[in-house]
């Protein structure tokens, strides 16, 4: 695990953050090895590793299922949620400081967390989603309270056009006063995609503004497609 995290630590912020503010997300590819994401998958029919399993149908929330992650976390997906948080707050911090949002975040993920406690929120975001066959998942943001921060990622676990067809990844970006734009990214396995939770801040002629970010997941046409998603703040009951 020493290694990952200095596989993290050697990450390019530089670039990284300067992708976030200019477009509100990035894709750091080749992240996970292909023994990762198949441990990952391996571990979905593991029932005690989860608190709740959600079928999105029931919610119309798109097409398959997908599952919260109990506390504490598997080892993989800890060290991936607290040792990336510390970049970036930094991002997070520049953000609101260009929007003028009195509101900084700590660099140490537990105290990030220890604010949500605070306001109820316990339950752990972390989670593991499944697609089939015409599985979708609908326009949405992931907030789960008051507490939140402003970005998240997604890591993909399978090959696309190998594994699955269809299945992209889709952002919405909502300028005020103008249509929204469509973002579809394709991710191969292993590819981390971090993007803005809801909004990013973006330079204006009269300063900064926020452009509103939602995201899901287009038709998947064939195969089977698995995603784990890391979301840093923590969830009411």
């Amino acid at each position: 695990m020493e290694n990952f995290i200095q596989k993290i630590k050697d990450l390019n912020w530089t670039a990284i953050a300067e992708e976030m503010h200019k477009h509100g997300y990035v894709t750091i590819p080749k992240f996970l090895t292909d023994l990762q994401c198949e441990l990952l998958k391996k571990g979905y029919s593991d029932e005690s590793l989860y608190r709740k399993t959600v079928v999105m149908a029931k919610h119309r929330f798109g097409l398959g299922e997908y599952k919260y992650f109990n506390y504490p976390l598997p080892e993989l997906i800890q060290t991936i949620r607290s040792e990336l948080y510390p970049c970036l707050a930094y991002i997070a911090n520049a953000w609101f400081r260009a929007l003028k949002i009195d509101l900084s975040f700590s660099t140490k993920h537990e105290d990030l967390l220890a604010v949500c406690r605070q306001q109820g929120q316990e339950m752990s975001t972390v989670l593991i989603l499944k697609y089939g066959k015409g599985g979708f998942n609908t326009l949405h943001q992931d907030l789960y309270g008051t507490v939140y921060f402003p970005m998240q990622l997604v890591l993909m676990l399978n090959e696309p056009d190998v594994d699955f067809q269809g299945g992209e990844f889709v952002l919405t970006q909502q300028t005020p006063r103008a249509q929204s734009k469509a973002i579809v990214l394709k991710p191969k396995k292993g590819d981390l995609v971090l993007f803005a939770t809801n909004f990013r801040p973006e330079k204006g002629r009269m300063g900064y503004f926020r452009v509103n970010m939602k995201h899901g997941v287009s038709e998947v046409t064939s195969g089977e497609r698995h995603a784990l998603g890391i979301i840093f703040h923590d969830a009411e009951k």
